[in-house]
């Protein structure tokens, strides 16, 4: 699957999930559903992976996880909360770079409509 094609999964998964679910559950919530949802269309989702720090030479395990990695080449970052800010960015750019990962979408299901809440995220590598 190219990488366009996933995140074009992605967007139309987590619309279908926030247009089931509406706002204002919790962000585990939505992440098992937009999971399932994902898995239904033949999607590989990975939830909470270990994201190790390369520090020094070594790779380190600082407790990051990736709320999820699918197709194991596109971060998602999902959040539930009133507004997205800088460190909800700061975030995800820093799990796409720490992985080298060059795609990333940070999704707040806490809006009125989810196109809202998409922001697509790309690692200039």
């Amino acid at each position: 699957m190219m990488i366009e094609e996933i995140g074009r999964e992605v967007v139309d998964s987590a619309i279908r999930v926030h247009s089931k679910l509406g706002p204002g559950l919790l962000e585990s919530t939505y992440e098992v559903c937009l999971e399932h949802e994902l898995r239904k269309r033949g999607v590989v989702v990975e939830r909470q992976v270990s994201q190790p720090v390369a520090y020094d030479g070594v790779k380190l395990d600082a407790g990051y996880r990736l709320d999820m990695l699918v197709e194991g080449e596109v971060v998602l970052e999902l959040k539930a909360v009133e507004h997205i800010n800088d460190l909800h960015l700061a975030q995800i750019l820093g799990y796409l770079r720490l992985g080298g990962f060059r795609l990333g979408y940070l999704l707040n299901f806490n809006v009125l409509r989810m196109k809202q809440g998409i922001r697509r995220v790309v690692n200039g590598i």
